[in-house]
C-alpha cells in the first residue's frame, strides 16, 4: 500500500522525543513521493517539521487508531512499533489502572508499587478453568494456561519470571505458585501446598535484600518444580538456587541494607531465647550499618521474624535447629565488629587485640577455640613440595580473608537451609508431573558492573536465545496449521555473544585460565581478552579511557565491565586453615555445615543436593582433597545454567516480563525511558518485531465478516463467508502480499488492519453524516412546521386580543354612562336625605319638649291621687276597726251568759237520772236502751265535736286571718299618718332628687362619654389581644405540627429501624442457615471422603480373611435418638446391639458437647441396665430349671396361672403408669414450648410449680403403686396356697393319700426344702424390689438435690443479673433460660426414653406370655376328641373386603425390607414414575409402611426402615449424582416425605389443614421429630446437589450466551485481536446463546413441576440459579475490558428483559430472582449512561447502589468504546466518583460470590390426598407390600 494512502492530512505519527522517547503529531498535509518535509502538529498545537532522511526516506511511525488503543494484547494492535508498544502500556497502566497485557506469548507485568484487590480467592476461582483469551491478562491466566496445558499434553511446564531488581519477578512467582496451591489443592494430608508457600518467607529472609531500586530485591535466582500427580494435586516440590550475591554480607551501597534475617534478629533481640545471643541494635554491627539504611518504612522486622520462625516450623526444622541458625548469624555479625589491628614494626604483620569482646562471642556461639581463630584470623598456611611455612598476613588481607570466611558461613548456611527446605517439600508419592517457575534477575547494566552482572546477562542472553527460539517456532506452528507459505523471518540470534562468553577460549575459559595460574591478575587477564577477542570479535570492545575493563555488545545494550575483583570473586577464596577450626565446632549445626566440604573448596551455589539436577551433574571426588581441582564460581554457574536450559526446553515455557515504571517507588507513575529500557532488555520489543515481520494481525472468517460487514455491498454477500471475505479484500487492498487466506483465519500484514478500520471508519462517518444530514433537515423542518403553526397561532392569539380589547372599550363607555347616571342620582339622593334628615331631626326635638312638659304635668296629678287614696283609706281602716273591735265584745259577752244557762240546765237532768235509778231499779231493759241511746248519742257527739272542733279550727283560723288583717290595717294607718308627715319631706326631696337628677344626667352623658372612649380602647386591646391571640394560635399550630412531624420523624425513624433490625435479624438468621446448611455440606463432604476412604481402605484389605465391611453411610445421618436406640436394643433382637466402637460412623462436628455427654452417660446406664437384665434372665432360668419337678407338674401349672394374672396385672398397672406419664410429660412438653419465655421457667412461675407438683405427685403415686405392688404380690401368693390348699382340703381322699404319702420322711424332707426354696425366690425378689425402692429413692433425693442447686443457681444468676445493665441483662437472662431449657429437654428426653425402654421390655414380655399362652391353648385342643369338634356348629363368618376399609397403610415383611428400598429407591426410575404417576409416590409408599410399623407399635422396625431409606437415598444420589432428574426427583419426595411426617405427626401446628380423616391417620405411638431433623438435613444436602449439579450444567452457557453471544445482531462488532484469541461471540455450531440459558432453566422448571416439588423450593432454586447467572456474568465483565463497551450494555439488558419475561411467563415474579440480578443490570446501565460532567458522576453514584465502590471504579477503568464515535472515561470523572463514594461503607471484594448459596427453607406444604386413595402400580414392582 502506497504511503501516499496512509500519510494524508489528519493522520496521526510518532516522533522520537528526548524526554517522553516518542511523541505524537499530526499530519497539517498530505505526504507526496519526493517531500522531504513532514508538516506536523504536536498535542499541545505546537507545529514543527520532521526532515526525512534522504538515504533510508524513512518515514515516522504511525499512531494506530484510537480504537485499538488500550488492548489486551500488543499484537492486536495494526501497527506493531516501539512507540505503540509503549503508548498502549501507558494507557492500561495510566488510565485503566491495568497493570498486565499481553505481548503474544509474553505476559507483561508492571509494578503498581500499591496493593491491588485482584489477588483474592474470588479472582483465583474466576480464572479458574478459563481459556487465556477469555479473560483480561492476569499471572493468575498464565498459571491456569500452564496447569491446563500440564493436564491436556501431559507435558511438564515452565514459567519464567525475569525482569529488574524491584521490577516485581518475586511477587509474581509467588502469586503464581499460590494460585497452583489453591487450585490443585494436596494430594494428601501433608498440606504440601500450605509448605510450598511457607517456603516463600524462609527464602525472602535470607535471600532478600533492601536496594535502592527494590525494598525486597532478591539476591539469588531460583527454580521452584512443583510436583503433581496423576490427578493433578500437588504432591511435592523442590527448589534450585542460582548466583547467591554474597559479598552483600560483607558489603552494601549506600541507602541498601544486608540480608532481612540479620535486622529480623537484631530486632527480636529482646526475647528470652535470643539473649545468649548478645545481641543489640542494627547501628552496631558493622555488617549491618555499612548501607546507612537498617530499617525500611512500614515493616516491622520483629514481626517478620514470627513470620519467618513459624514457615521453619511448618517445614519440619525443629527448635533446636532454628537456634543453631541463630547462633550462626549472630556468630557473622560479632565476626564483623572484629577489628584487625596492624603492627607498627612490620606492616605485613597484624593481630587481634587480646580478649577482643566481638570474638570471644563468636567463639563461644559457635564452639570453637579463640586461640586458634584468633590466629588464622591473621596468619595463613603455604604449603609447599616438602615443607610447610605460616606467614603473617598484612591488615588488609586479614579483613579480606574475615570477610570471605562471613561470606562462606552465610553461603553455607543459605544452602543448608534450601536443602532442608527441599526435604519438607519432598513428594511422598510418585510425581507424575511437575511445573517449574523460575524467578531470575533481568539484564543488569550500573555505572560499575562486575562479576555479578557478568553472570546475570550472561543467564538473560541464554534465556533470551530459548524465548527467541519458541517464539519462531511458535509463528512457524502456527503458519503451518493454517497452510500459510513460510517465509524465513529474520530474528536477533545471539549465539554469537553466548560463544564469546562460554565457547572455547571464551571469557569464561580465559578467566578460569587465569585463576589457575599462580600470580594471576585482573590485569593479566584484560590483556588476554583484548589478544584474544579485540577486533576478532564484533561484540567485544575496548574502552578508550581504560585498560582494566572490557565492553560486550548484549542483546538489549552494550555493558561495560570493569576487570577488578573478577578473578578473586570467581576464585572466592577461603584459607583452608579457618574451616579446620570451624569443623572441630561443638555446634552441631556448624559441625554439619562443613561436614563434607573439602579443604579450601567453595559451597555450591545454585545447587541443591537433592534434585535430578544434581544427579546429573554429580562427578566424584578424589580421596586426595589437597591435589583436587577445585570448580570455579563461573564453572560451576555454567553448569547450573546449562542444567537449567536443558530442564527449560524439556517443558513448555511460559513468560512473564515484569516492569519497573519508574525508580522512585511512586503508584502508578509512568517513566518511558526507564519502560523503553526495559521492554528492550526482556525481549518483549523482540517479540513485536518478529511479529511484525510476518502476519501479526489475524481474524477468522467469521470475526472479519462481523467486523467488516459495513464495507460490503449487499451483492457482494453470499452463503460463503469465506468466499464473501476473499472477494471483499481483493477488492478493498490490492497489494495480495499484505495478506494471506488461511484455513481458518485470515493473516495481515503491520498496519493492513489500521487501514481496514480506516476505511471502516470512513464509511460510518460518511453513513453517520448521512444520518445527520437527514435528522437534522428531519429536525429543521419539524423546526420550520413548529415555527409556522406557532406563528398562526400568534396572529390567532393577537386579533382576538384586539377584538377583545374593542369590545372591552365599548363595554367600558356603557359603563361610564351607567356610572355617571347613578352617581349623579347618588348625590341628588344624598342632598336630599340631608334636608330631610335635619327637618326630622328640629321636629323631633319640638315634639319632645312638648311632650315633656305634658308628662309632667300628668305626674304631677297622678302622684296627688295617689297621695289622696292612701290618706283616704288610712282613715277608713282605723273606722273599721273600731267598730270590729266593738261587735266581737258583745257577742262574747252573750255567748258566755247562754253556756252558763246550758250548764245548769245539764247539771239538773244529771241529778234527776241518778235519782230514778235507785227508784226504778227493774228499769233495766229501759237504761239497756238508753244506754244505746246514750252510746249512739255519744257517737253523734263525737261527729259533733269533730264538726265542732273543725268549727273552732276554722274559726281560729279566721280569727287569726281577721287579726292579722287588723294589725295589718292598724300599721297601714300609722304608714298613713307617718306618710301625712312625710309629705313635705317628700316634697322637699323630690325637689332635691331633681336636681340630683340633672347632675346624674349630666355625670351620665360624661360617663356615656368615657364609656365610648373605653370601649374603643376597650374594642382596640381587644382587636390587640386577637391579634396576639392569632399568632399565639398560629404559633401554636406551627408547634403543634412539628411536635407532629417531629413525632412522625421519630416514628418513621423508629420504623425505620425497626425496619433495618428486622432485616438485620432476618440477614442474621439467613447468615445462621447459610453457615448450618455449610457445615451440613462440609460434613457431607467429609462423609463422602470417609466413604471414599473407607472404600479405599477395603479395596486394600480385601483378601484379609475375617476382614467384615460394614456400609460407612449406615446411620452416618442418625439422629442422636436412633444412635441412643441402637445402642439400646435388646439381646434378642436381629440387630447387633454390642457394635463395636469402631465400627460406628463418626458423628458429625456440629453436635453439642453437652448433648454428647448426656449421650455417653446414657450408653454407660444401659450397657449396665443391660447387663443386670441379663444377669438376670440367667438367673430366673436358672431358678425355673431348678424348681421344674415332675411330681409337682398340676401345681406349677396353676401357679404359672397365678403368676400370669399377676403379670397381667402388673403390666396394665405400668401401661397405665406409662401412659399417664407421657400424658404429663406432653403437658410439660406443650407448656414450655407455647410459654417459652425467660420468666416461664424461673422458681415460682407457674411451670416451675407445674413441674415440682408433677414430680411430688410422681414421687407419691410411685410410693404407692410400690405398696400397692407389694400387697398385690403378697395377696397373689397367699391365695395361691389357699387354692392349693384349698383343692388339697376339698378332697378327702387326696387329702388321705397326701397325708399317707407325707408319712416317708424323705417327701417330708424334700417338701420342706421346697418350701425353702420359694421363701428363698420371695426373699431375693423382696430384696429385688428393696434394691429398686433404695435406687428410685436415691434417684429422687439426687432431683431434690439438684433442683435446689438449681433454685440457688437461679438466685446466684438474679443477683448477678440486677447488676448487670438492661440490654446485657435481657441477653444474659435469654443465654440462661436457653442453657437451661436444652438441658431440661435433655433430661425429659432421657426420661421419656427410659419410659419408651421400659414399655418395650414389658411389650416383649407380653409376647412372650401370649405365645406361652397360645401354646398351652393349642395343646388343650390337641386334648380334645375330634367327635367334640364336629358336634360343634360353626358359625358362618363375615369376611370384609380390605379395599374398603383400608386405613392408608402398607404392611410388609422384614425380610422384604431390603426388596422395597431396592426397587422403590436404587432401581427406580424418575422419568416413569414423574409423567404417569402421582408426583411424590415414592414417598406416600414409605410414609405408609412407616404408619404401619408404627400402628403395630414395632420401634425397631420404623428406626431400620426409616435408616434404610436414608441411607438408600444417599446412595442413589451419590452412584447418580450429576444426574438432574434424579436428584431432583428425590429432593421432591424427600421433601414429600418430610411433610408427610409433620402432616400426620399429631401436632396440632400441623393439623390446621387436615381432614377429619386424615386427623385419624396421624402417628399413635412415635414422635418422630428428630427423625424429621434428620431427613430435612438430607433434604439441604439434596437441595445443595441439586444446585450444583444445575450450576454445573448451566456454567458453560452463562458466559456465552449473556455476555459474547450478540443476541441483537449488528449492535456491537468485534474488534481486532491478539494472539490470545477470545471465545467467538458468533453464534456458531456448538456455541452457547441465550435461548440455550433459557431452554435449559425451561428444561429445569418442567422437570421439577412434573416431579411435584414445591412451589416455594422451586422459587428458591430458580433465585439461586439467577444469583449464579448474575454473579457469574458480572464477575466476567469486571475481569474482560473487552467486554465493557456501550453496545455490550446494551446486550447485557436485553438479556436480562428476556429473562424477567421468562419469569413472568413462569409466574415466578415473587421469588426475589429478578433482585439477584439488579447489580449485573446495574453494570449494564453503567456502560449506557454519560460519563463526563458532576451531574453524570451525582446520577452514577444513585443509580448503582448495589455495586460496590471497586466494581464501579473497574467498570469505568475498563470502559473500552469499540467505535471511533464513543469517548473513554477521563481519569478526573473516575476521581469524582471515588471521592463521592469514599464514604459508601461496602465490601473492598471485586468480584461476587459466585459459590454462595443462598440458606434454604421448606415450607411446611400438606397434602390434600387421601392415603387411602393411593394405589401402586404392578410396574413397580412392589406386589410384596399389603394394604391394610
Amino acid at each position: 500500500m502506497a504511503a501516499s494512502e496512509l500519510f494524508t492530512k489528519f493522520a496521526r505519527v510518532w516522533i522520537p522525543d528526548t524526554e517522553d522517547v516518542w511523541k505524537s503529531a499530526e499530519l497539517l498535509k498530505d505526504y507526496k513521493p519526493g517531500d522531504t518535509v513532514l508538516h506536523l502538529k504536536f498535542e499541545d498545537e505546537q507545529e514543527t517539521r520532521y526532515n526525512i532522511d534522504p538515504q533510508t526516506k524513512e518515514l515516522p511511525p504511525l499512531r494506530n487508531p484510537d480504537i485499538l488503543v488500550g488492548e489486551n494484547d500488543l499484537t492486536a494492535l495494526s501497527y506493531l512499533h516501539e512507540p505503540a508498544v509503549l503508548h498502549n502500556l501507558k494507557v492500561r497502566f495510566m488510565d485503566s489502572k491495568l497493570i498486565y497485557t499481553y505481548c503474544g506469548i509474553v505476559l507483561v507485568a508492571i509494578n503498581p508499587y500499591e496493593q491491588l484487590p485482584i489477588y483474592g480467592e474470588d479472582i483465583i476461582n474466576a480464572y479458574s478453568g478459563q481459556n487465556m483469551g477469555d479473560m483480561d491478562p492476569h499471572i493468575f491466566a498464565v498459571a491456569e494456561e500452564a496447569y491446563k496445558q500440564m493436564a491436556r499434553d501431559e507435558r511438564n511446564q515452565s514459567i519464567i519470571v525475569s525482569g529488574e531488581s524491584g521490577a516485581g519477578k518475586t511477587v509474581s512467582a509467588k502469586y503464581a505458585m499460590r494460585y497452583f496451591a489453591t487450585v490443585s489443592g494436596s494430594a494428601s494430608e501433608a498440606n504440601v501446598e500450605e509448605k510450598v508457600l511457607a517456603s516463600n518467607p524462609i527464602m525472602e529472609s535470607i535471600g532478600n535484600a533492601k536496594t535502592t531500586r527494590n525494598d525486597n530485591s532478591s539476591r539469588f535466582g531460583k527454580y521452584i518444580e512443583i510436583g503433581f500427580d496423576k490427578r493433578y494435586r500437588i504432591v511435592g516440590a523442590n527448589m534450585r538456587t542460582y548466583l547467591l550475591e554474597k559479598s552483600r554480607v560483607v558489603f552494601q551501597a549506600e541507602d541498601e541494607r544486608n540480608y532481612h534475617i540479620l535486622y529480623q534478629l537484631c530486632a527480636s533481640k529482646h526475647l528470652p531465647e535470643f539473649r545468649t545471643l548478645r545481641l543489640s541494635s542494627a547501628q552496631n554491627f558493622h555488617y549491618t550499618n555499612l548501607g546507612g539504611s537498617p530499617v525500611i518504612e512500614g515493616i516491622d522486622d520483629a514481626k517478620e521474624m514470627m513470620n519467618t520462625r513459624q514457615a521453619c516450623s511448618l517445614l519440619g526444622i525443629s527448635e533446636s535447629y532454628q537456634m543453631g541458625i541463630f547462633h550462626v548469624l549472630a556468630a557473622i555479625l560479632h565476626l564483623g565488629n572484629v577489628a584487625v589491628k596492624s603492627n607498627e614494626r612490620d606492616a605485613d604483620n597484624c593481630f587481634i587485640p587480646p580478649n577482643t569482646e566481638h570474638l570471644i562471642i563468636f567463639c563461644d556461639l559457635l564452639g570453637v577455640d579463640y586461640e586458634q581463630m584468633s590466629h588464622w584470623l591473621c596468619h595463613r598456611k603455604i604449603v609447599t613440595g616438602s615443607e610447610t611455612y605460616i606467614k603473617p598476613m598484612p591488615k588488609f588481607q586479614a579483613i579480606n580473608a574475615r570477610d570471605a570466611l562471613a561470606k562462606h558461613i552465610y553461603a553455607s548456611l543459605f544452602n543448608w537451609i534450601v536443602l532442608h527446605v527441599n526435604q519438607a517439600l519432598r513428594a511422598s508419592v510418585k510425581q507424575h508431573s511437575f511445573i517449574g517457575v523460575l524467578d531470575i534477575y533481568g539484564f543488569e547494566t550500573f555505572e560499575i558492573n562486575s562479576f555479578e552482572q557478568f553472570c546475570i546477562n550472561y543467564a538473560n542472553e541464554k534465556l533470551q536465545q530459548q524465548f527467541n527460539m519458541h517464539v519462531f517456532k511458535l509463528e512457524q506452528e502456527e503458519y503451518m496449521k493454517e497452510q500459510i507459505p513460510w517465509t524465513l523471518i529474520d530474528f536477533y540470534d545471539n549465539q554469537p555473544c553466548i560463544n564469546l562468553i562460554e565457547a572455547k577460549l571464551g571469557i569464561l575459559d580465559l578467566l578460569d585460565e587465569e585463576c589457575k595460574m599462580p600470580k594471576g591478575s585482573d590485569d593479566t587477564w584484560a590483556q588476554k581478552l583484548y589478544n584474544t577477542h579485540l577486533n576478532k570479535s564484533s561484540l567485544f570492545h575496548k574502552p578508550r579511557l581504560s585498560n582494566k575493563a572490557f565492553i560486550i555488545q548484549h542483546f538489549a545494550d552494550k555493558v561495560e565491565y570493569q576487570c577488578e575483583g573478577f578473578l578473586e570473586k570467581n576464585k572466592d577464596t577461603v584459607y583452608e586453615e579457618q574451616i579446620t577450626v570451624l569443623k572441630a565446632s561443638k555446634l552441631s549445626l556448624l559441625a554439619e555445615l562443613f561436614q563434607d566440604e573439602k579443604p579450601a573448596t567453595s559451597p555450591t551455589e545454585g545447587r541443591p543436593p537433592v534434585t535430578r539436577a544434581t544427579v546429573k551433574s554429580a562427578k566424584p571426588r578424589s580421596l586426595q582433597a589437597s591435589k583436587e581441582h577445585k570448580k570455579s564460581v563461573g564453572h560451576q554457574f555454567r553448569n547450573s545454567l546449562h542444567l537449567l536450559m536443558e530442564t527449560l526446553n524439556a517443558t513448555t515455557p511460559h513468560y512473564v516480563r515484569c516492569i519497573k515504571p519508574n525508580d522512585y517507588k511512586l503508584a502508578f507513575t509512568f517513566d518511558p525511558k526507564r519502560a523503553v529500557q526495559q521492554l528492550r532488555a526482556c525481549g518483549v520489543l523482540e517479540t513485536i518485531r518478529i511479529s511484525a515481520a510476518g502476519f501479526p494481525s489475524r481474524w477468522t472468517y467469521q470475526e472479519f465478516f462481523n467486523r467488516y460487514r459495513v464495507l460490503m455491498k449487499q451483492k457482494d454477500v453470499l452463503s460463503d463467508k469465506k468466499l464473501t471475505c476473499r472477494n471483499v479484500l481483493e477488492k478493498l487492498i490490492k497489494d495480495k502480499d499484505k495478506y494471506q487466506f488461511g484455513k481458518t483465519k485470515i493473516f495481515f500484514r503491520a498496519g493492513q488492519v489500521a487501514y481496514l478500520e480506516k476505511l471502516r471508519a470512513d464509511k460510518l462517518r460518511a453513513a453517520c453524516i448521512r444520518i445527520q444530514k437527514t435528522i437534522r433537515s428531519w429536525l429543521q423542518r419539524k423546526k420550520y412546521l413548529r415555527m409556522r403553526n406557532a406563528a398562526i397561532t400568534i396572529q390567532r392569539y393577537v386579533r382576538g386580543y384586539q377584538a377583545r380589547c374593542y369590545a372591552q372599550f365599548l363595554r367600558r363607555t356603557r359603563a361610564a354612562i351607567i356610572i355617571q347616571k347613578y352617581q349623579r342620582m347618588c348625590a341628588a339622593r344624598q342632598n336630599f336625605q340631608r334636608i330631610r334628615s335635619a327637618t326630622i331631626v328640629i321636629q323631633s326635638f319640638v315634639r319632645g319638649f312638648h311632650g315633656r312638659r305634658r308628662y309632667r304635668a300628668v305626674l304631677r296629678e297622678q302622684k296627688a291621687i295617689i297621695l289622696q287614696k292612701h290618706a283616704r283609706g288610712l282613715l277608713a281602716k282605723r273606722r273599721y276597726k273600731r267598730i270590729q273591735h266593738a261587735v266581737v265584745y258583745l257577742q262574747c259577752c252573750y255567748r258566755r251568759m247562754m253556756a252558763k244557762r246550758e250548764l245548769k240546765k245539764l247539771k239538773i237532768e244529771a241529778r234527776s237520772v241518778e235519782h230514778y235509778k235507785t227508784l226504778n231499779i227493774g228499769m233495766e231493759n229501759k237504761i239497756v236502751q238508753l244506754q244505746c241511746k246514750v252510746n249512739d248519742q255519744t257517737k253523734e257527739m263525737k261527729l259533733l265535736l269533730e264538726k265542732l272542733n273543725n268549727l273552732e279550727a276554722t274559726y281560729t283560723t279566721d280569727t287569726e286571718r281577721l287579726r292579722t288583717e287588723v294589725d295589718r290595717l292598724r300599721a297601714n294607718e300609722e304608714n298613713a299618718k307617718v306618710s301625712s308627715n312625710k309629705i313635705t319631706s317628700l316634697l322637699e326631696e323630690i325637689a332635691i332628687l331633681r336636681k340630683e337628677l340633672k347632675e346624674t344626667q349630666a355625670q351620665k352623658k360624661r360617663l356615656e362619654e368615657g364609656a365610648e372612649k373605653y370601649k374603643e380602647e376597650t374594642e382596640l386591646m381587644v382587636s390587640q389581644l386577637k391579634e396576639q391571640n392569632t399568632l399565639l394560635k398560629n404559633e401554636k399550630e406551627d408547634l403543634n405540627r412539628q411536635i407532629r412531624e417531629q413525632a412522625k420523624e421519630i416514628t418513621e425513624s423508629m420504623e425505620k429501624r425497626m425496619e433495618e433490625e428486622t432485616k438485620q435479624l432476618q440477614v442474621d438468621l439467613n447468615d445462621e442457615r447459610s453457615r448450618y446448611q455449610s457445615l451440613l455440606n462440609e460434613f457431607c463432604r467429609l462423609e463422602e471422603r470417609y466413604d471414599n476412604l473407607k472404600e479405599e481402605i477395603s479395596l486394600v484389605n480385601v483378601s484379609k480373611p475375617g476382614h467384615r465391611r460394614t456400609d460407612s453411610t449406615h446411620s452416618s445421618n442418625e439422629s442422636e435418638y436412633t444412635y441412643n436406640s441402637l445402642l439400646s436394643s435388646e439381646p434378642g433382637e436381629p440387630e447387633d446391639g454390642t457394635r463395636r466402637p469402631e465400627e460406628l460412623p463418626e458423628q458429625s462436628g456440629a453436635l453439642d458437647m453437652s448433648l454428647f455427654l448426656k449421650l455417653q452417660k446414657r450408653v454407660t446406664e444401659l450397657e449396665q441396665e443391660k447387663q443386670g437384665l441379663q444377669e438376670e434372665l440367667d438367673r430366673k432360668e436358672d431358678q425355673a430349671l431348678r424348681s421344674k419337678a415332675k411330681e409337682a407338674e398340676d401345681q406349677q401349672v396353676k401357679a404359672r396361672g397365678a403368676e400370669l394374672e399377676y403379670e397381667s396385672l402388673k403390666r396394665q398397672e405400668l401401661e397405665s403408669e406409662n401412659k399417664k406419664l407421657k400424658n404429663e410429660l406432653n403437658e410439660l412438653h406443650r407448656a414450655l414450648n407455647e410459654k417459652a419465655s425467660p420468666h416461664v421457667t424461673a422458681p415460682g412461675s407457674p411451670a416451675y410449680r407445674v413441674l415440682l407438683d408433677q414430680l411430688t405427685a410422681s414421687s407419691e403415686e410411685l410410693e404407692v403403686r410400690k405398696e400397692e405392688v407389694l400387697i398385690l404380690r403378697s395377696q397373689l401368693v397367699s391365695q395361691k396356697e389357699a387354692m392349693a390348699h384349698k383343692e388339697t382340703m376339698t378332697d378327702p381322699m387326696v387329702l388321705l393319700e397326701d397325708v399317707r404319702k407325707m408319712k416317708d420322711e424323705g417327701e417330708i424332707t424334700q417338701a420342706y426344702l421346697g418350701l425353702k426354696e420359694t421363701n428363698r425366690l420371695l426373699e431375693s425378689q423382696l430384696q429385688g424390689q428393696k434394691k429398686n425402692y433404695e435406687n428410685e429413692l436415691e434417684i429422687l433425693r439426687g432431683e431434690v438435690q439438684n433442683l435446689k442447686e438449681e433454685i440457688n443457681r437461679q438466685q446466684q444468676l438474679l443477683a448477678q443479673n440486677l447488676q448487670l445493665p438492661p440490654e446485657a441483662r435481657i441477653e444474659a437472662s435469654l443465654q440462661h433460660e436457653i442453657t437451661r431449657l436444652t438441658n431440661e429437654n435433655l433430661d425429659l428426653m432421657e426420661q421419656l426414653e427410659k419410659q419408651d425402654k421400659i414399655i418395650r421390655k414389658l411389650k416383649k414380655q407380653l409376647k412372650v406370655f401370649a405365645k406361652k399362652i397360645g401354646e398351652l391353648e393349642v395343646g388343650q385342643t390337641e386334648n380334645v376328641s375330634p367327635a367334640q369338634l364336629a358336634d360343634e356348629p360353626i358359625r358362618p363368618v363375615n369376611i370384609p373386603r380390605k379395599e374398603k376399609d383400608f386405613q392408608g397403610m402398607l404392611e410388609y415383611k422384614k425380610d422384604d425390607e431390603f426388596k422395597l428400598i431396592k426397587n422403590l429407591i436404587l432401581e427406580l426410575k424418575p422419568r416413569g414414575v414423574a409423567v404417569n404417576l402421582i408426583p411424590g409416590l415414592p414417598a406416600y409408599i414409605l410414609f405408609m409402611c412407616v404408619r404401619h410399623a408404627d400402628y403395630i407399635n414395632d420401634d425397631q422396625r420404623v428406626r431400620s426402615l426409616l435408616t434404610s431409606t436414608i441411607n438408600g437415598i444417599k446412595k442413589i444420589l451419590k452412584k447418580r449424582s450429576d444426574d438432574f432428574e434424579i436428584v431432583s426427583f428425590w429432593l421432591s419426595n424427600t421433601c414429600r416425605f418430610l411433610h408427610c411426617l409433620k402432616q400426620y405427626s399429631g401436632e396440632e401446628a400441623f393439623m390446621k389443614h387436615n381432614t377429619p380423616r386424615q386427623n385419624d391417620h396421624c402417628l399413635r405411638n412415635f414422635d418422630l421429630a428428630e427423625y424429621r431433623q434428620v431427613i430435612s438435613d438430607l433434604a439441604i444436602q439434596i437441595y445443595q446437589q441439586l444446585t450444583k449439579v444445575m450450576e454445573n450444567i448451566l456454567q458453560p452457557m452463562i458466559v456465552s450466551g449473556m455476555l459474547e453471544h450478540e443476541t441483537i445482531q449488528g449492535v456491537s462488532g468485534l474488534k481486532p485481536t491478539g494472539l490470545r484469541k477470545r471465545t467467538s461471540s458468533v453464534a456458531d455450531e456448538g456455541t452457547y446463546t441465550l435461548d440455550s440459558i433459557v431452554r435449559q432453566l425451561n428444561n429445569f422448571h418442567s422437570t421439577m413441576c412434573q416431579h411435584g416439588m414445591d412451589p416455594e423450593l422451586i422459587k428458591q432454586i430458580i433465585r439461586q440459579m439467577f444469583y449464579i447467572i448474575g454473579s457469574v456474568t458480572l464477575n466476567n465483565l469486571l475481569l474482560r475490558k473487552d467486554m465493557c463497551s456501550w453496545s455490550k450494555g446494551m446486550q447485557i439488558r436485553y438479556n436480562v428483559s428476556q429473562l424477567e419475561e421468562w419469569l413472568r411467563d413462569k409466574n415466578l415474579q415473587t421469588s426475589g430472582a429478578k433482585e439477584t440480578l439488579e447489580p449485573l443490570i446495574q453494570a449494564a446501565q453503567l456502560l449506557q449512561v454519560k460519563k463526563k460532567t458532576d451531574e453524570d458522576a451525582e446520577a452514577i453514584c444513585s443509580m448503582c447502589n448495589n455495586l460496590t465502590t471497586a466494581q464501579i471504579v473497574k467498570v469505568l477503568n475498563l470502559y473500552t468504546p469499540v467505535n471511533e464515535f464513543e469517548e473513554r472515561v477521563t481519569a478526573s470523572f473516575i476521581r469524582t466518583i471515588q471521592v463521592r463514594l469514599q464514604n459508601r461503607k461496602d465490601s473492598p471484594q471485586l468480584l461476587m460470590d459466585a459459590k454462595f448459596i443462598f440458606p434454604v427453607t421448606f415450607p411446611f406444604n400438606p397434602s390434600s390426598l387421601a392415603l387411602e386413595s393411593i394405589q401402586i402400580p404392578s410396574s413397580m414392582n412392589l406386589g410384596f407390600l399389603l394394604r391394610v
